[in-house]
Protein backbone atom coordinates (compact mmCIF):
# COMPACT_ATOMS: atom_id res chain seq x y z
CA UNK A 1 0.00 0.00 0.00
CA UNK A 2 1.18 3.44 -1.16
CA UNK A 3 1.74 6.17 1.06
CA UNK A 4 -0.92 8.25 0.41
CA UNK A 5 -3.25 5.60 0.75
CA UNK A 6 -2.09 4.49 4.23
CA UNK A 7 -2.47 8.16 5.34
CA UNK A 8 -5.98 8.72 4.19
CA UNK A 9 -7.01 5.41 5.55
CA UNK A 10 -5.49 7.40 8.61
CA UNK A 11 -7.33 10.50 8.42
CA UNK A 12 -10.69 8.29 7.75
CA UNK A 13 -10.28 6.22 10.90
CA UNK A 14 -9.62 9.46 12.64
CA UNK A 15 -12.63 11.21 11.23
CA UNK A 16 -14.76 8.25 11.90
CA UNK A 17 -13.58 8.43 15.69
CA UNK A 18 -14.42 11.93 16.36
CA UNK A 19 -17.68 11.65 14.27
CA UNK A 20 -18.58 8.88 16.34
CA UNK A 21 -18.11 10.52 19.72
CA UNK A 22 -20.01 13.33 18.48
CA UNK A 23 -22.89 11.90 17.08
CA UNK A 24 -23.43 8.89 19.39
CA UNK A 25 -23.87 9.41 22.87
CA UNK A 26 -24.07 6.00 24.59
CA UNK A 27 -21.22 3.81 25.13
CA UNK A 28 -18.35 6.00 23.89
CA UNK A 29 -14.62 5.18 25.05
CA UNK A 30 -14.13 8.85 25.03
CA UNK A 31 -12.27 10.29 22.14
CA UNK A 32 -8.75 8.94 22.36
CA UNK A 33 -10.34 5.69 22.98
CA UNK A 34 -13.07 6.43 19.46
CA UNK A 35 -10.01 7.78 17.44
CA UNK A 36 -8.01 4.46 18.25
CA UNK A 37 -10.85 2.09 17.19
CA UNK A 38 -11.85 3.91 13.81
CA UNK A 39 -8.21 3.94 12.60
CA UNK A 40 -7.73 0.43 13.41
CA UNK A 41 -10.88 -0.86 12.21
CA UNK A 42 -10.05 1.33 9.28
CA UNK A 43 -6.48 0.01 8.69
CA UNK A 44 -7.52 -3.51 9.20
CA UNK A 45 -10.64 -3.60 5.83
CA UNK A 46 -7.93 -1.31 4.04
CA UNK A 47 -5.24 -3.84 4.24
CA UNK A 48 -6.54 -7.09 4.93
CA UNK A 49 -9.68 -7.07 2.09
CA UNK A 50 -7.51 -6.79 -0.56
CA UNK A 51 -4.91 -9.20 0.91
CA UNK A 52 -7.43 -12.19 1.43
CA UNK A 53 -8.56 -11.44 -2.51
CA UNK A 54 -11.25 -9.11 -2.10
CA UNK A 55 -10.03 -6.73 -4.89
CA UNK A 56 -11.92 -3.51 -5.99
CA UNK A 57 -9.41 -1.76 -8.42
CA UNK A 58 -6.60 0.33 -6.78
CA UNK A 59 -7.04 3.70 -6.33
CA UNK A 60 -7.44 5.92 -3.65
CA UNK A 61 -11.33 6.04 -3.83
CA UNK A 62 -11.09 2.30 -3.10
CA UNK A 63 -9.13 2.51 -0.31
CA UNK A 64 -11.70 5.43 1.49
CA UNK A 65 -14.12 3.37 0.52
CA UNK A 66 -12.77 0.43 2.12
CA UNK A 67 -11.53 2.84 5.49
CA UNK A 68 -14.33 4.49 6.01
CA UNK A 69 -16.54 1.02 5.75
CA UNK A 70 -14.04 -0.67 8.26
CA UNK A 71 -14.01 2.73 10.68
CA UNK A 72 -18.06 2.90 11.07
CA UNK A 73 -18.32 -0.85 11.26
CA UNK A 74 -15.60 -1.52 14.01
CA UNK A 75 -16.93 1.51 15.93
CA UNK A 76 -20.41 0.10 15.63
CA UNK A 77 -19.93 -3.59 16.65
CA UNK A 78 -17.42 -2.52 19.27
CA UNK A 79 -20.75 -0.03 20.60
CA UNK A 80 -22.56 -2.83 20.51
CA UNK A 81 -20.91 -5.05 22.57
CA UNK A 82 -19.92 -2.71 25.52
CA UNK A 83 -23.80 -1.91 25.50
CA UNK A 84 -24.81 -5.50 25.66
Amino acid sequence: MELDHFIATVVIGVVAGVAARIFVKVGTMGYIGDIIVGVSSALIVAFMLPTIGFSFGGGIEVTIILATIGAISGLFFLRKAKTA
